[in-house]
């Protein structure tokens, strides 16, 4: 049997909630984060509530695939879901809206017969990271504001051989 060296895996950025209103501290911000956290990824998904979306100029070089959130000002381009396919998988992107409880099952049902892989999704400031029936939810908090989370966090997407992913604390 022959074993590889490495193997190749795409890295996905994950943001949500950030709030960065401020386009110079958000871009001072989000640039320490990309050179901690970011450096490796593909591309960057933003699951709503930007608030200012000058600052995916951070990002300069690296494809960002934001949504709408219910903080964000109406910018076109910038829809309230969207399905993103990275190396086959589909991944659906949405904020979410109401209460953090039953969350995940509106999500679904915004998606219904989608055939995703997994559902990306931010609003409640509550990290998330399972499987349900095949479907990876991920959730990777608020870079910014934890509530009533105990860190700030963000996330990362890893496809190979399957997707997955892993939520990073940053305090």
């Amino acid at each position: 049997m022959v074993i590889p060296e490495s193997v190749a895996m795409t890295k996905i950025g994950i943001l949500s909630d950030t709030h960065l209103n401020d386009l110079q501290k958000g871009l001072t911000f989000l640039d320490d984060l990309f050179k901690r956290h970011f450096q490796d990824v593909s591309l960057i998904l933003h699951a709503g509530d930007v608030i200012n979306p000058d600052i995916f100029m951070a990002f300069e070089g690296i494809p960002v695939y934001p949504v709408r959130g219910n903080m964000d000002p109406y910018v076109q381009g910038i829809p309230q879901k969207r399905i993103v396919t990275v190396e086959g998988y589909r991944i659906g992107l949405i904020h979410g809206w109401g209460s953090p409880k039953g969350l995940e099952n509106r999500l679904i049902q915004e998606f219904d017969e989608q055939g995703l892989d997994a559902i990306v999704y931010g609003h409640s400031h509550q990290p998330a990271n399972h499987f349900q029936n095949g479907l990876l939810f991920f959730n990777p908090g608020s870079a910014t504001d934890k509530r009533r989370a105990e860190h700030c966090s963000i996330g990362i997407l890893e496809i190979n051989d399957g997707i997955r992913g892993r939520v990073i604390n940053l305090d």
